[in-house]
């Protein structure tokens, strides 16, 4: 993604500093969204797609899948644009489950620049955001870390 000038439309990694803080908005998660992660993932777990059997669990009804939540966090903090065109891979997370995301539930991704380093030949280096997805009632249910590498400015 490319702007009118030809600059990628994200931060390159001389462009962001410790502290700066990005939010998306909202996204609802849906039983549509639920039953196709299942189909693509492969994961049929009862607590996601059965709505009888998730009656009598713990939540008492049916939850997205965690990593739908991640997936659908992703593509939020995508959209905010600020690695659009700079990030050239996503390198590790470290990441936190905290809380049942349900369906009819509206996701928001809230990301901060936790850290930054140098890697030399690798034309940028590793920023590692400190993530939180929250519910719309404030509530966070995933957190953690994502250590993305950014390119750097072209000299």
């Amino acid at each position: 993604m490319t702007s009118e000038a030809g600059r990628p439309r994200g931060r390159y990694f001389e462009e962001f500093s410790i502290g700066d803080k990005m939010s998306s908005q909202g996204r609802t998660i849906t039983e549509a969204d639920i039953v196709a992660f299942a189909g693509l993932s492969g994961d049929y777990n009862p607590i996601h797609i059965d709505a009888e059997f998730s009656k009598a669990g713990l939540f008492g009804e049916r939850i997205s899948h965690g990593l739908l939540v991640l997936a659908a966090a992703s593509g939020l903090a995508w959209q905010l644009g600020f690695m659009a065109g700079t990030a050239d891979a996503f390198l590790s997370l470290d990441w936190k489950f905290t809380g049942p995301v349900k369906i009819g539930d509206t996701i928001k991704v809230s990301a901060e620049v936790a850290q930054k380093r140098e890697m030399p030949g690798a034309s940028g280096g590793m920023v590692i955001f400190s993530v939180e997805v929250t519910n719309q009632r404030g509530e966070v249910v995933q957190k953690g870390k994502w250590s993305v590498l950014v390119r750097g400015k072209p000299q």
